[in-house]
């Protein structure tokens, strides 16, 4: 059955406004007829609500562009592994969510809008399927992983370096997502702040959240020789298809992990493109990895390293990593990466296309975001 889409929309606007609702009344059918998979999640569903609503969104707004859908739905039915899920359970799924959107249409919902979201599911869950099972033959579901490395840089942030229990294939600028002892079925996503190893390490940096339960888990509940739990490598944000000679790589706060990942990727390579690193921090204090990157620096030989620092009085000028960018002459065909807060990443974003660069030279990930998912999934950075 071909996919409605301009039905799929339509019936969405009329659930949009009540969408916290369509959550909780799907999550309610869910659990009261199939009670089998409520130990699938956490105890604490509130944040599991808010991710469903992002994960809808995005899959009908995406809906006419089905290729970069399919990549995006094949990745969360990868990641969905770890949870357990197996292709029985897409069905319940389903058909809870039709009936959630169903009772909170206001008595506007047509027949015509079951079968559309009917098909358009059929297809969600086809896609994700098909991924994991390909996916079950070369990789498990998760990692058992050993943490070899723990450093409290500051009171917030640690460093933790993980020995995952079988090799662990991932690209430079990609995230991992971590599961901790103390929070079972509760999964939150870190960047790698390496490119892969021969010893099959990998680096985290973690900023604790207030109230945060993975991130206060990791930082100060961890130690060497505990363990923990990785999903697969989730992102896209890498350097693979790159082939310029001018890199610049702009990150705020702990959003350093990744674009310092890609970094020493290409110290490695036999033709190595220029670098430009902007950190932006708010206090000077706050800049947790800064003899790390002056070593890199040295290794690298063509980086160039600037600290941008908003707020200390002590350390001028005080601007923001967005003013800072503007004052440097960056090449108009230079390949820019952003990692940082969503508000850092848009400021950032609207700078650089008002100095010029195009709009497909730049790649951004908002750290705080993580992955989308469907209900199974999608963690928030740093709880």
């Amino acid at each position: 059955m071909a996919i409605d889409t301009a039905l799929i929309r339509r019936s969405w606007s009329l659930v949009e406004p009540r969408q916290s609702k369509v959550a909780a009344d799907f999550y309610a059918l869910l659990f009261s007829r199939y009670p089998q998979v409520r130990g699938m999640f956490p105890a604490a569903m509130d944040l599991q609500r808010d991710r469903l609503l992002h994960a809808l969104t995005r899959v009908v707004l995406s809906l006419g562009e089905i290729e970069g859908l399919s990549a995006y739905l094949g990745q969360l039915g990868r990641d969905h592994r770890k949870y357990g899920v197996v292709p029985e359970h897409y069905p319940m799924l389903g058909a809870c969510l039709i009936t959630a959107m169903r009772v909170n249409a206001g008595g506007n919902w047509l027949p015509a809008y079951d079968q559309a979201w009917a098909a358009a599911y059929d297809l969600v869950a086809r896609v994700m399927a098909e991924a994991a099972e390909r996916d079950s033959h070369t990789a498990p579901p998760y990692w058992t992983a050993t943490v070899v490395g723990h450093e409290l840089r500051s009171h917030d942030l640690a460093v933790i370096v993980l020995r995952p229990s079988h090799p662990y294939l991932f690209q430079a600028g990609q995230y991992t997502t971590v599961q901790t002892p103390q929070w079972p079925r509760v999964w939150r996503p870190y960047s790698i702040a390496n490119p892969p190893r021969e010893d099959n390490l990998i680096s985290l940096h973690v900023r604790v959240v207030p109230g945060g339960w993975v991130s206060t888990a990791l930082a100060h509940r961890t130690a060497v020789g505990d363990t923990v739990y990785l999903g697969p490598p989730r992102g896209s944000m890498v350097l693979s298809r790159s082939t310029a000679s001018h890199l610049v790589f702009i990150a705020g706060g702990t959003g350093l992990a990744p674009l310092k990942a890609i970094i020493e990727e290409t110290a490695w390579m036999h033709e190595r493109p220029s670098v430009d690193l902007f950190h932006g921090v708010r206090l000077r204090s706050q800049a947790y990895d800064l003899p790390d990157l002056l070593r890199l620096r040295e290794q690298h030989g063509r980086m160039r390293f600037v600290l941008a620092v908003s707020d200390d009085p002590a350390h001028p000028p005080r601007e923001s990593v967005a003013d800072t960018i503007a004052r440097h002459r960056l090449p108009a065909d230079s390949e820019i990466f952003i990692c940082g807060s969503p508000g850092m990443v848009q400021a950032c974003t609207a700078r650089l296309l008002r100095l010029g660069i195009p709009g497909h030279n730049v790649h951004m990930e908002a750290v705080d975001e993580g992955g989308l998912a469907l209900p199974w999934a999608a963690p928030s950075v740093g709880r």
